[in-house]
């Protein structure tokens, strides 16, 4: 009977984390080392870390809960906002995937610059874990990288109803930039250009750790065994292995889950990793 009741604890906390999160006030453009172009990384955590929402998103909302949960383990944390096309002010991540690579280029540039690291580490949702690896693999970032963790990427492309649903469902109005105004969206179907672009020749580049996290109820990148890659490096996890009881789904996993978030700084210090379990919903 305890047994049961702690597993019905532990499934109520993973259901009404999102709501929770959701519910608190947005942290501050430079709270706590984020987005603070003057914090200098410790020499615990040498790499500044690098945020990239998904598409539709912002960096806002986006990491409301990963950037302050990570910040809060020692690393200097920056959000990029990216991909906005002209006359959509509201949307991001619509641009094409290479126009908002580039983008990203700049941006780690900047980071390493201001803090004088000599590597950033990456963490994107979705698109945002996908994206960086066009960057890794044609624009020369794979020397600037150390780590990419991917939650839910879009790899290897999903099909156009796994975009429609995710615009439908969270973010309604933007149904109708699907096919018009969000090359993203296109560039994130599977057989794309883009995507045999960017898996041609291999899913990774010599140098860089990666780390995919994935939830088996994604709804939007489908199968979810697509977002895995292939190659030395490389980690694939299902965050059901991790905890049974986690019932996340395509953007939970990227904005709210605790679990998910553990395990992603298990992959940004290695050194120090603890087990993710269901108990890190509290962490």
């Amino acid at each position: 009977m305890r047994k049961r009741r702690f597993a019905h604890a532990i499934s109520a906390a993973l259901l009404a984390a999102p709501f929770l999160a959701l519910a608190a006030p947005a942290h501050a453009a430079t709270a706590s080392g984020i987005n603070d172009f003057s914090c200098r990384p410790s020499a615990e955590h040498p790499r500044p870390v690098v945020l990239v929402h998904g598409t539709f998103g912002n960096a806002g909302d986006n990491w409301i809960v990963g950037a302050p949960y990570i910040a809060s383990r020692g690393f200097c944390v920056f959000e990029l906002d990216y991909g906005q096309e002209p006359g959509i002010p509201l949307f991001h991540g619509l641009a094409p995937v290479a126009q908002s690579a580039q983008q990203l280029a700049h941006y780690v540039d900047q980071v390493l610059a201001a803090t004088g690291a000599s590597q950033v580490d990456i963490v994107g949702h979705s698109q945002g874990g996908m994206m960086p690896r066009y960057y890794l693999k044609f624009l020369g970032g794979a020397p600037k990288v150390h780590t990419l963790v991917g939650l839910a990427p879009s790899n290897h492309g999903t099909n156009l109803d796994g975009i429609e649903t995710l615009a439908a469902k969270y973010f309604p109005g933007a149904i109708g930039l699907i096919g018009t105004a969000c090359p993203a969206c296109s560039d994130q179907i599977v057989g794309s250009p883009l995507m045999q672009q960017l898996n041609a020749g291999g899913d990774t580049v010599p140098g860089v750790q990666y780390t995919v996290i994935s939830t088996k109820y994604d709804e939007v990148v489908t199968p979810w065994q697509s977002q895995a890659l292939n190659g030395p490096n490389v980690h694939n996890v299902l965050l059901q292995d991790l905890c049974a009881a986690d019932l996340s789904e395509h953007v939970a996993i990227g904005t709210t889950d605790k679990i998910a978030l553990h395990e992603a700084v298990n992959a940004l210090d290695p050194a120090n990793a603890t087990p993710t379990t269901c108990l890190s919903v509290f962490s």
